[in-house]
């Protein structure tokens, strides 16, 4: 009877990768090898002439969670949504000319959270977890030490320098990555002060919602979910009325939304809380947009209404269209911040599609902007316990089943896997066997070798891709605050302008040498026809 098992599921495996598409007939010609990695060699030659540019705009795009298996998952997985094999996809990130390698350990932890290390990519210091737009002097859930370790972000310094600003973001915008672009708090968890001990209020700290609002006032562009958060206690929210978990949960009863339209009425300013809202604006006639799509986080690409929600790609479109009319340029922040969500619930298939929307989202930017004054740096901030194996053929589905079963308990597997989550399950003392359910389903969470409720960020280090001026100095291996440092200096904003007065004063000394080139050349010209003449 186990022998008979064994080999209905051998077969059942064997048709499975029978039906995947065939490597390429081209590929076994070692001519078709050699004349791509000389096209690729021609193109790494050019990379010699270096762009040395100002860069006018600057673009980080944060695939939060997004390690290295994740971005080699989600090629392959854009690869076979357009019909292909998937691993010789290319995503737009991997057409980024310079890679590098972020070490993303916070101060006090080896494996990373998403408050502490979006610090560092955004402040320039590496921080506690928990903690935003501080420093490692202040502990978390302290109020009394935030005062005096407050640290600012590159989207302030942008700002002070006369650029427009721009955060989107599809999880709450007051979540961890987008709340340390503006604010300090010592506890990445308040959200509003409905969600703050009593002390930390007497103390004087603000909620992350306030801070957004009154921290640095004219951000010009603002796009996520996390409305609710906005609004006093109980307000019903617009789009899910009655719904007790979507109310307002502020206790000082502050309409946060109301005061920002009251502040921008006059100022080209407008607020929208839904798709066909956001799409018809003329960014020509918007200065100022705050587009809060849902009461926390925004849905999974894959159960996103398309009716009502705007995709990350939409959002980016509009946020570029408006900021971009500066003539001093602009500095947006994007967070496919998701990927992580989908990993923590072991829904490999969730953070998949929501790192290959991201993808989209950077070709659109791509596609609006100009390699040759915009700096753009595709990161993340941790890995997760993520990954997927098991000598699978060339082509399987990435949500598919490896080719063999385990040769310790009989049973197949898929090739995803966690190292620990809420995927972990025994039915009747053993592991679930995966070929009696749909493994491929959206919300199936993926096996795990340790049960957890969560399943946890991983410490490795995360790839860093840039294009644009100075991305070079994106190379090798560093620590993540060094990120916005690098940004700043192709920006000439923040503490490094000194090589940008050293390279307006050479150009000016040229234009002046030149004029005065033209001038002397002019009066000659004169003198000779008066002698003609």
């Amino acid at each position: 009877m186990k022998v008979t098992a064994l080999l209905i599921i051998g077969s059942c495996l064997v048709l499975e990768s029978a039906g995947k598409p065939k490597f390429p007939e081209q590929e076994k010609d070692p001519k078709f090898w050699n004349a791509w990695a000389q096209r690729t060699l021609k193109n790494a030659l050019m990379l010699q002439s270096l762009n040395t540019n100002q860069a006018k705009n600057i673009i980080l795009f944060l695939g939060d969670g997004m390690g290295v298996p994740t971005v080699t998952a989600a090629r392959i997985l854009k690869g076979q949504l357009n019909g292909q094999s998937g691993e010789e996809t290319q995503l737009e990130m991997d057409k980024f000319p310079f890679v590098s390698l972020a070490k993303t350990y916070n101060t006090n932890a080896q494996v990373p959270d998403s408050a502490g290390t979006a610090t560092a990519y955004l402040c320039g210091v590496k921080a506690n977890e928990g903690t935003v737009g501080v420093s490692a002097a202040a502990v978390r859930s302290q109020c009394n030490t935030t005062k005096g370790n407050e640290v600012t972000s590159i989207l302030k310094w942008a700002k002070d320098a006369g650029k427009s600003v721009g955060i989107v973001t599809t999880t709450r915008v007051n979540h961890a990555t987008p709340s340390a672009a503006y604010a300090h708090s010592v506890d990445r968890d308040w959200y509003s002060d409905n969600e703050m001990p009593p002390e930390a209020l007497q103390d004087g700290c603000k909620d992350i919602a306030r801070q957004l609002i009154e921290n640095i006032p004219n951000i010009d562009v603002i796009m996520g979910g996390g409305r609710k958060y906005m609004y006093p206690k109980n307000t019903s929210d617009v789009e899910y009325p009655g719904v007790l978990k979507h109310m307002g949960t502020r206790k000082d009863g502050r309409n946060l939304v109301q005061e920002w339209v009251d502040r921008m009425k006059d100022k080209k300013g407008h607020y929208v809380w839904n798709k066909k809202q956001l799409l018809s604006l003329n960014p020509n006639n918007v200065d100022y947009l705050l587009g809060l799509f849902e009461p926390a986080d925004m849905t999974y690409e894959l159960e996103r209404n398309t009716d009502t929600d705007p995709s990350l790609t939409e959002m980016v479109e509009v946020a570029i269209k408006v900021l971009k009319k500066n003539p001093n340029g602009f500095y947006l922040l994007v967070e496919g911040g998701r990927i992580d969500h989908g990993h923590h619930e072991g829904k490999a298939k969730q953070a998949l599609h929501e790192a290959v929307e991201m993808d989209r989202a950077i070709t659109r930017a791509d596609l609006m902007t100009s390699i040759h004054d915009t700096l753009t740096v595709v990161t993340a901030d941790h890995s997760h316990v993520f990954n997927f194996g098991g000598y699978t053929a060339r082509g399987n589905t990435i949500f598919g089943l490896a080719p063999m079963i385990s040769d310790v308990d009989q049973k197949p597997f898929t090739a995803i896997l966690y190292g620990n989550g809420p995927g972990y399950k025994l039915v009747n003392g053993v592991r679930e066997n995966v070929s009696t359910i749909d493994y491929q389903e959206n919300n199936y969470q993926a096996q795990a070798a340790v049960p957890l409720s969560m399943e946890t960020h991983g410490g490795e280090d995360v790839a860093v891709f840039a294009k644009g001026p100075l991305a070079h100095l994106l190379h090798g291996v560093h620590e993540q605050n060094y990120i916005p440092h690098v940004m700043a200096y192709a920006g000439c904003i923040g503490q490094n302008r000194e090589h940008c007065l050293t390279r307006s004063a050479a150009v000016s000394r040229v234009g002046t040498a030149t004029f005065s080139t033209v001038i002397s050349s002019i009066a000659t010209l004169f003198t000779v026809t008066r002698l003609l003449c």
